[in-house]
C-alpha cells in the first residue's frame, strides 16, 4: 500500500489509452451536457468545432477514469479529493481520439490537524493519439498516513 509518507516530489507518470467512441459522446452529452455541438452532426459542423466533439466535462470524466485505474495499480490510501484547481480545456477532443494522461507531483502536506492525513497536489495533462494537449489542471488527493505522528 503507498502512503503519504512514500509519495515523492517530482514523481511523474504517463498512462492511459482510453478510446472516445461518438457513442460514448453522445450518450454523456444526452445525460449531462446536451448542447447541439455535442449530439448533433450538423449542428456541430456550423461551429469552430467543425464537427461532433465530446463535453468538456466528459473529457473530465474520462481522465477520472484512467486516473483511478491507475491508482488501482498502485494500492494507494486515497481518501478521496477536496476538488482541483486550474482546469482548462486546451483541445476539442473527437470521437476516434485515443486519450492518455501524464501527471507530476507537485507538493504534498502533512495535514497540522489531522495528522491520520495528507494532501498532494499534482499537474494533471491529457493528451490525444497526436500528442497534442486537450486538457490540463492541478488535483488536490488527500492520503492517509502511514504513521499518526509526524517523521
Amino acid at each position: 500500500m503507498q502512503y503519504f509518507e512514500d509519495i515523492e516530489v517530482g514523481t511523474t507518470a504517463n498512462f492511459g489509452n482510453y478510446a472516445v467512441t461518438r457513442e460514448e459522446v453522445i450518450e454523456f452529452a444526452s445525460r449531462f451536457d446536451p448542447q447541439p455541438f455535442h449530439l448533433d452532426d450538423a449542428a456541430a459542423a456550423a461551429t469552430h468545432f467543425g464537427r461532433l466533439s465530446a463535453s468538456g466535462w466528459h473529457t473530465c470524466a474520462m481522465t477520472m477514469r484512467m486516473m483511478v485505474d491507475n491508482m488501482k495499480t498502485r494500492a494507494q490510501a486515497g481518501l478521496g479529493s477536496p476538488g482541483l484547481d486550474e482546469l482548462r480545456w486546451k483541445k476539442p477532443v473527437f470521437p476516434g481520439d485515443t486519450l492518455r494522461v501524464e501527471t507530476e507531483l507537485l507538493e504534498k502536506t502533512r495535514s497540522r490537524s489531522r495528522p491520520e492525513m495528507g494532501s498532494f497536489r499534482s499537474a494533471v495533462r491529457v493528451y490525444n493519439q497526436h500528442d497534442e494537449l486537450v486538457m490540463s489542471m492541478t488535483s488536490i488527493g488527500l492520503i492517509a498516513t502511514r504513521n499518526a505522528v509526524a517523521d
